[in-house]
């Protein structure tokens, strides 16, 4: 890769250890990809939980944090995705000891490196939102989707040391979808069908996902009837995120870069598939295996406010025999609080957690812990992950969700 002057300082050890470590590691990832060079970016976003780290994991941010000499901390901002526990919260979900331990370990080795522990998946929605043509480094495949598709930044899906990586040293190598040529659709959607609820939305990502099922796919669609909610977007890109490994879609006169078709040169393309209701609703049916359900979750991606709101207003009056968990953001938690959805959900005996993720947080081991298997949500993203955790999971209206909950059956 070309170096500027400042690169080829940092990789010689003149600005410290810690961003040279940083710098060859993203070297090594540039070459891979043949990226020319190195881009600027302004905002860099960590995937660290610590089920996915580990001990290992740990151990070596432990290490990069015990280095005093030279730049050892981040050099923009830089923040993490959704933590293995709310700490407030981990004997509600019989989590162990050491997991707690573990995850403390973690977030007093990023504070030493300069990490602002944010510990959400929507810092799109919460934090700052990155601007149209901003190059960034996020992690989370759902921030990554929004902030390219939504937002019209430009970011690669960043595993959590090349995040850290370029949190150090302000760059990352300029390949996939930091080029303008990457972000050309190549696969052309009609839809006659526009979803309402957020669990439509994200069924129809999935849909759109599985045709698409390639990093470097990008479906341009068409059809989809007014401009949707930020909440709708979430879901639908985080759903296509999950089962298509999606990065960047564009939406005809909805989403930045296609005002026209003509823009992304999705004019050019056959249409490939056309999906309606049906498709969308076939989804959601392949999950519906059985009516019994043992726990109700909301989360991936994390609650905004409007949608903690909707459901302190389904949870008045309720009374449930179901556990029900509410995961939202530590910037989201407060305002609930203050606003009263957070103690309208629990006087119902819901829980609302903040500053994790449910897959993220050692879902097995509280399956195991709690007698959870059956498990109902309204994200579409959720459902395709959980299975690996061996759960079923069934998909879901949020009204539905908080029914079952109720009842201790999804009708």
């Amino acid at each position: 890769m070309k170096l500027n002057e400042e690169e080829q300082s940092i990789l010689a050890g003149q600005q410290g250890r810690v961003p040279q470590l940083a710098l060859q590691h993203q070297i090594a990832v540039g070459d891979f990809f043949g990226a020319a060079d190195f881009v600027p970016v302004s905002q860099a976003h960590i995937m660290a939980d610590t089920e996915s780290l580990g001990q290992a994991g740990v151990i070596w941010l432990e290490k990069l944090g015990e280095i005093t000499e030279g730049q050892r901390q981040v050099r923009i901002p830089t923040i993490t995705d959704p933590r293995g526990t709310d700490f407030a919260k981990a004997s509600v979900l019989k989590q162990d000891g050491w997991m707690l331990d573990l995850e403390q370990r973690a977030i007093d080795a990023f504070v030493k490196l300069g990490v602002s522990m944010t510990d959400t998946c929507i810092n799109y929605q919460t934090i700052a939102a990155p601007t149209r043509g901003e190059h960034v480094a996020f992690g989370d495949t759902g921030v990554v989707i929004y902030s390219n598709s939504v937002c019209g930044a430009r970011s690669n899906f960043e595993g959590g040391p090349s995040a850290l990586a370029a949190g150090l040293t302000g760059r990352t190598p300029r390949y996939g979808f930091h080029l303008d040529s990457q972000r050309m659709a190549t696969l052309r959607i009609q839809v006659d069908w526009t979803p309402q609820t957020l669990n439509d939305w994200g069924a129809l990502g999935g849909v759109i996902g599985r045709l698409s099922a390639n990093y470097w796919t990008v479906p341009v669609v068409e059809g989809l009837e007014g401009a949707p909610t930020s909440d709708q977007l979430k879901h639908f890109g985080a759903a296509m995120a999950s089962f298509g490994s999606s990065a960047l879609y564009h939406l005809v006169g909805i989403t930045p870069e296609a005002y026209r078709i003509e823009d992304v040169n999705g004019h050019k393309l056959p249409v490939s598939h056309r999906v309606g209701e049906a498709e969308v609703k076939a989804l959601q049916t392949a999950y519906a295996v059985t009516d019994e359900i043992d726990v109700v979750v909301f989360s991936a991606p994390q609650l905004s406010l409007y949608e903690l709101r909707e459901i302190a207003k389904l949870c008045d009056g309720k009374q449930f025999i179901k556990p029900m968990l509410a995961v939202t953001s530590p910037q989201v938690k407060p305002d609930a609080d203050r606003m009263g959805f957070t103690a309208r959900i629990e006087a119902a005996g819901g829980q609302v957690l903040s500053g994790m993720c449910f897959y993220q947080s050692y879902a097995r081991e509280m399956a195991d812990a709690n007698g959870w298997k059956r498990l109902a949500t309204n994200s579409a993203k959720l459902v395709n992950i959980l299975g690996g955790y061996g759960y079923v999971p069934m998909l879901a209206s949020m009204q539905r969700c908080i029914d079952a909950a109720v009842t201790g059956k999804l009708k």
